[in-house]
């Protein structure tokens, strides 16, 4: 693989969005770099399209040399992780903080853990504070192209959103199987004001 083919990443908080963007990517003609290791489930019935060796990255990189021609979901905690041997174009997903908190609240008690309203609060201070620095981050680094995508938009506006995503990646896309995977029913953590 040639060090000038970016590489095509996925990212954002967790909840976010990501793993429909992954999906909306898959059926629009990119294959998803996954090991479908985790399976789909109530809190992603479509699937989370995700790949385990990301999880190392800080230790192991070696798998971004088979990333090439596809689409890998990471995180955003670990972006800063990225070798800077690589160019990388970024879809990043944006979503209202609250909304986020909501949904990380109700897939964890989903699966038996009970979130306390200190626990909730350190996680939205953490997170803000994430946010700001990544988004600062990610502008700023030479070796990275970014497209912020909204998740709202995505379920108000998916074929603009879908022709915004084609022209970023760079290539043919089949807009209408990308727009079918949008389900906006699956919008259940809504901020007050996102009615």
């Amino acid at each position: 693989m040639g060090n000038n083919e970016p590489i095509l990443l996925v990212s954002g908080l967790p909840r976010s969005g990501t793993s429909m963007m992954m999906r909306m990517l898959s059926e629009g003609g990119v294959p998803a770099f996954t090991d479908n290791r985790r399976v789909a489930d109530k809190d992603n019935p479509g699937g989370y399209f995700e790949l385990e060796k990301v999880k190392s990255l800080g230790e192991d990189s070696g798998w971004i040399e088979d990333a090439a021609g596809k689409a890998t979901k990471i995180v955003s905690m670990l972006l800063p992780k990225l070798p800077n041997a690589h160019r990388y174009k970024i879809i990043f997903l944006r979503r209202d903080l609250e909304e986020i908190l909501m949904s990380q609240k109700k897939m964890l008690e989903r699966s038996g853990k009970v979130v306390s309203d200190q626990e909730q609060n350190d996680l939205r201070t953490y997170f803000s504070y994430h946010l700001k620095n990544t988004i600062e981050w990610l502008t700023d680094t030479s070796y990275i192209d970014v497209l912020f995508v909204n998740y709202k938009d995505v379920l108000q506006e998916p074929v603009r959103v879908a022709r915004s995503i084609a022209d970023f990646v760079g290539t043919e896309m089949n807009i209408e199987a990308m727009v079918s995977v949008v389900d906006s029913s699956l919008y259940r953590q809504r901020a007050v004001d996102a009615e």
